[in-house]
């Protein structure tokens, strides 16, 4: 019997990916066995997978085609857990259970800010699967959000009262964190550091907002020499380039792609800048406090500021305020907080810290 099977539609470079590779590897590491079911083939996190991982790539075009094959599973392995994030993949996972009229305990989890998400959706499923949520979430073992605010706004989708959703932090801080850190990134900005380097690290989409970041840099840039990598991939790349180029900002910015260890590249850095529109949580302000590295956010919904603690440990800017986020970088520059005193606060959302949290969660289940 397995102990615990995580279904992803894919592996792709987003941070609900990255949280599932980090409880599957710490899963494994305790000497359970795990699988993980992919529906499509991307898989950008694929190297980062213990050893012990037994991974079944379906190479489906269609969620849905998952479904049949996701029963058949359960009949045969009977996990103990099935494991689930993103809503159309959790509402998946919960009519496979359903259908396969076994024992697992099906456990979904939520990584966004749902209204946030369908307010600003383009993407018709992303749109209208939230609508869906009370009529398969009561369904599920347990529903885990990853932050608070996102429990809070869960009650509003779901119909389930608050306590009955459980609050769990994204395991962020790895064991090997000492190693990532000193391997050398691959710029020469921060190779042959003349300058402070700004960071911003997620995929290239209108959630993240990089317009307004790569705007508050032009302002910076006019009072302080500096430079700005940004970190990732996505639709937004050639936007956000032609951007880059109508600021007279080439020799200045620079989007480096996806990287698999950031931690490298934020140990280095002077300053990390989240500039998202809203999140669920925040992985890459508790990637970047683990290293010692400064941090700006915007003060979006939800996650940052539970992190930040209001502000204590970084400064909250409004979403979209090019002016307060270059105020808040050049102030940042000048007087960072302590890197003991960010990696203290980030210490706090450790993977061995989270993945007790689950476990004792699947105890209560089972």
């Amino acid at each position: 019997m397995i102990d615990v099977t995580i279904f992803l539609s894919d592996l792709g470079g987003g941070g609900a990916e990255r949280v599932m590779v980090n409880l599957a590897n710490s899963f494994a590491q305790q000497g359970k066995s795990v699988d993980l079911i992919l529906v499509y083939k991307v898989e950008q996190y694929l190297s980062l997978l213990h050893a012990s991982v037994r991974v079944i790539n379906l190479d489906y075009s269609k969620l849905l085609k998952s479904l049949p094959f996701l029963i058949s599973y359960l009949k045969k392995e009977k996990p103990k857990i099935l494991l689930s994030a993103i809503e159309d993949t959790n509402i998946i996972a919960i009519c496979a259970t359903k259908l396969a009229g076994v024992k697992t305990k099906v456990v979904v989890t939520v990584h966004n800010h749902l209204s946030s998400e369908v307010r600003h959706a383009t993407n018709f499923k992303r749109r209208f699967v939230p609508y869906f949520l009370r009529y398969f979430y009561p369904h599920a073992s347990s529903v885990v959000a990853v932050s608070k605010g996102v429990a809070v706004d869960l009650v509003k989708w779901t119909g389930l009262s608050l306590d009955n959703i459980k609050a769990i932090y994204n395991p962020v801080i790895p064991p090997n964190l000492q190693t990532l850190l000193h391997e050398m990134p691959n710029h020469p900005w921060l190779n042959q550091k003349q300058l402070p380097v700004i960071l911003g690290v997620g995929r290239l989409d209108p959630q993240k907002d990089f317009p307004t970041l790569i705007h508050a840099f032009a302002q910076v840039r006019r009072r302080y020499p500096a430079k700005l990598i940004i970190l990732g991939e996505g639709s937004q790349r050639n936007e956000l380039e032609q951007l880059i180029n109508q600021l007279n900002l080439s020799s200045d910015v620079h989007i480096h792609g996806f990287v698999k260890n950031p931690y490298a590249y934020m140990s280095k850095s002077s300053l990390c800048v989240l500039s998202s529109a809203w999140e669920g949580f925040g992985n890459v302000i508790v990637e970047a406090m683990a290293v010692g590295t400064p941090v700006v956010s915007t003060d979006c919904t939800s996650g940052p500021a539970e992190i930040l603690a209001d502000g204590k440990y970084g400064k909250l800017v409004p979403v979209g305020d090019i002016e307060k986020m270059a105020e808040a970088i050049i102030e940042t520059l000048h007087s960072p907080l302590d890197s003991q005193i960010l990696q203290q606060r980030a210490n706090f959302f450790t993977i061995e810290s989270a993945t007790a949290q689950y476990e004792q969660l699947f105890c209560q289940l089972n």
